[in-house]
């Protein structure tokens, strides 16, 4: 009994450390909703990854599609290939809905993927199945090339 304890209170302290790494001061917050107005917005479908060969290169779990290594508690997000014709390209930054804090983009899905992003958390599968699939908004600065295209 009294491990599940610990180990429950473990998991909790792992969850608002994931959630604190990547949120920001919630005073800030009010500034971001203003900011979040001259930014492009989508609304895709979410899912959540792992670093787990199952879930990933089987080689190097920690390898994103770019060449960057992941590193639990990064705050990372993977999209499909589509998107990043709309400018969620390579180290953009993105807001997601019902997430704090800033979000990079370091890997690209399989392309049989569309609309779609799928936020990094680690190696913590039990977040990632709480998360499981929703429809989320995300916002994010296009670079005027992509725009013009």
């Amino acid at each position: 009994m009294e491990k599940q304890v610990y180990r429950n209170w473990l998991f909790l302290l792992l969850i608002a450390f994931l959630i604190n790494s990547c949120g920001e001061a919630e005073e800030k917050e009010e500034i971001k909703e203003t900011d979040k107005a001259k930014k492009t917005s989508l609304t895709v479908t979410a899912t959540a990854y792992n670093s787990v060969a199952s879930q990933t290169t089987k080689k190097n779990v920690d390898l994103a599609a770019w060449g960057d290594t992941l590193i639990p508690g990064d705050c990372v997000i993977a999209v499909s290939r589509d998107l990043i014709k709309k400018g969620l390209d390579h180290n953009t930054e993105v807001e997601i809905e019902g997430l704090p804090g800033t979000y990079v983009v370091k890997d690209k899905m399989n392309r049989r993927w569309e609309n779609k992003i799928d936020i990094y958390m680690g190696l913590n599968k039990k977040a990632a199945r709480q998360w499981g699939r929703k429809k989320v908004k995300i916002w994010y600065e296009v670079d005027e090339q992509v725009e013009d295209e």
